[in-house]
């Protein structure tokens, strides 16, 4: 399955935040956007603005792939309700991101890897693909088998981040559970910069 192998660290510089919950910021030695000077900023174009947006969009989520996030978009379009709050719910209940909420993982990139390796189970099934959709009710836990994996232990026991108010965790036995779907707010919430949700759709409306 594709995934992104680019420079992370030159990605959180761009935005100015550790977008990706690494436990070395890389803010703290390089500050400024990565080229000559600093990366001067220069005034942006509609275009322009909404293309940063979805950047940022993407880069919260672990620099999902362009076709999975219009994809996203065009399944939130069909439903009921709110497109731009629909869709949120969609990319928080991805199974990549549901275990890194979970704090099964240090980085959304260390929870793509968990899933894609065959160490979470949706109710007591092993799943293996990062996009699946978790549903209010469902059970997410690790293999009974992965449960002494340095990488998991690490991350729990290191985490200071809490687990959000949708979401149930139960340590001792590495599980949790989605309680109800999350509205927007507690979806921005959970981002670790701002990003403005209407923008992106308008960008991704002109894809579908």
């Amino acid at each position: 399955m594709a995934r992104y192998r680019g420079p992370k660290n030159r990605i959180a510089r761009r935005f100015g935040a550790n977008v990706f919950g690494r436990a070395r910021n890389p803010l703290v030695k390089k500050p400024n956007p990565p080229g000559m000077f600093g990366a001067r900023r220069r005034k942006k174009s509609d275009y322009g603005v909404q293309l940063e947006e979805k950047q940022k969009l993407k880069a919260c989520f672990g620099m999902i792939l362009e076709k999975q996030l219009v994809l996203s978009y065009k399944k939130a379009l069909a439903c009921k309700g709110n497109t731009a709050e629909n869709f949120m719910q969609r990319l928080e209940c991805r199974l990549d991101n549901v275990v890194y909420r979970l704090r099964f993982a240090r980085t959304i990139f260390g929870a793509q890897q968990l899933v894609a390796h065959g160490h979470v189970m949706i109710n007591g099934k092993k799943v293996d693909r990062r996009s699946f959709q978790v549903r209010p009710g469902m059970e997410i836990a690790i293999k009974p088998k992965s449960h002494k994996m340095k990488a998991i232990v690490e991350a729990m026991d290191t985490s200071m981040q809490n687990v959000p108010d949708y979401l149930e965790m139960d340590r001792d036995n590495m599980k949790g559970k989605l309680l109800s779907t999350p509205d927007l707010e507690q979806v921005e919430g959970q981002l670790p910069l701002p990003v403005n949700i209407p923008v992106v759709c308008e960008f991704l409306a002109h894809r579908t």
